[in-house]
C-alpha cells in the first residue's frame, strides 16, 4: 500500500515566527503618537507635555479663533472644488483608458496620469509655482483659483485609481445589451455605466478631498498672502509657539479624515 502524501499547506506569512510580535510593535509605533495627540487635546493644562486634567477648553479656544475659522473655510472651499475637478477629469481619463482598444503607448498614458504619485511632491510644487508665476505676471490675478487648480492637478491620480479599478472590474454584459437594444453611447453611459460607476466616483472624490484637505507642501508654494489653509495655519503656529489648541485642531481634522476614509473604503469595496 503506497504511503499517503501529506496535504500541502498553503504558505501564510502569519505562520512565520515572531509575526504577531512584529505586528504589535508596528501598530504601537504607528498609533501611539496619534492616541497621545488625541488624549492631550483634552488636556486642561497650558503645557503640551504635562497633564492637567480632562478639559474641553482648547476645543472652545480653537472654535473661537477667527483665524482658525477662516483657514478652515479656505481648506473646505479648496478641497471641495479640487475634489470635484479632479474627479471629473479622472472619470473621463478612466473611461478613455478602459473603454477602448489597447493602443501603443498605453503604459506611457498611465504613467502620465499617475505622474504626481511617482514624482516627489516638492518637484510638483516647484513646477506649479513657476507655471502659475508666469500666469500671475501676465494677468495680475492672484486669487484662490491657483490653489484650486494646483490641488486638482495633484489629486487627479488619487481619484483615477479607484474609478479605473471599478471600470476594469465591471461586467460588460449590461453595456453590450444596451448597445444591442439600440441605445446610443451617451444613453448607455448615463443609464448603465454611470450608475454602476457611482460608488467608485464617490470614493475617488472623497479620497481626493482628503488629500487636498491635508496637503501642506503644494499649498505653501502656491498660496498668496492671506490664503492660509488649516494645515499651513497650524504649521505657522508651530513655528511661533506650540499651543495646546493645535492639538484640538489636529484631533478634529483627524476625526474628519477618518470619517471620509471610512466612507471611501465602504464605497470602494467590491460588490457582488
Amino acid at each position: 500500500m503506497a504511503d499517503r502524501v501529506p496535504p500541502r499547506r498553503n504558505f501564510s506569512v502569519t505562520r512565520l515566527p515572531g509575526f504577531g510580535t512584529i505586528a504589535v510593535i508596528v501598530f504601537l509605533g504607528l498609533y501611539t503618537p496619534i492616541v497621545t495627540l488625541v488624549a492631550y487635546s483634552f488636556n486642561g493644562s497650558e503645557s503640551i507635555s504635562q497633564w492637567g486634567g480632562f478639559s474641553l477648553n482648547w476645543y472652545g479656544v480653537a472654535w473661537g479663533n477667527q483665524q482658525v475659522k477662516d483657514a478652515t473655510l479656505t481648506s473646505l472651499v479648496v478641497a471641495t472644488a479640487a475634489a470635484a475637478i479632479a474627479t471629473l477629469v479622472a472619470t473621463m481619463a478612466a473611461l478613455g483608458t478602459t473603454r477602448r482598444r489597447a493602443v501603443r503607448g498605453q503604459t506611457v498614458i498611465y504613467a502620465l496620469i499617475n505622474q504626481p504619485l511617482m514624482v516627489p511632491e516638492i518637484v510638483t510644487a516647484v513646477a506649479l509655482l513657476i507655471f502659475f508665476a508666469m500666469i500671475r505676471k501676465a494677468t495680475g490675478y492672484s486669487g484662490l483659483g491657483y490653489l484650486i487648480l494646483a490641488h486638482s492637478a495633484f489629486c487627479i491620480p488619487f481619484a483615477y485609481l479607484p474609478i479605473r479599478a471599478r471600470l476594469e472590474g465591471m461586467d460588460m454584459t449590461l453595456e453590450t445589451a444596451a448597445a444591442d437594444l439600440y441605445a446610443s453611447r451617451w444613453q448607455t453611459f448615463r443609464r448603465v455605466t454611470l450608475p454602476l460607476l457611482m460608488p467608485a466616483v464617490f470614493a475617488g472624490a472623497m479620497l481626493a478631498f482628503v488629500i487636498s484637505l491635508d496637503d501642506v507642501v503644494i499649498t505653501e508654494f502656491i498660496k498668496s498672502p492671506g490664503q492660509d489653509t488649516l494645515p499651513t495655519y497650524m504649521m505657522g503656529q508651530l513655528r511661533r509657539a506650540m499651543k495646546p489648541d493645535v492639538n484640538a485642531i489636529s484631533a478634529a481634522l483627524l476625526a474628519l479624515t477618518l470619517v471620509l476614509l471610512s466612507a471611501f473604503f465602504l464605497l470602494s469595496r467590491k460588490r457582488d
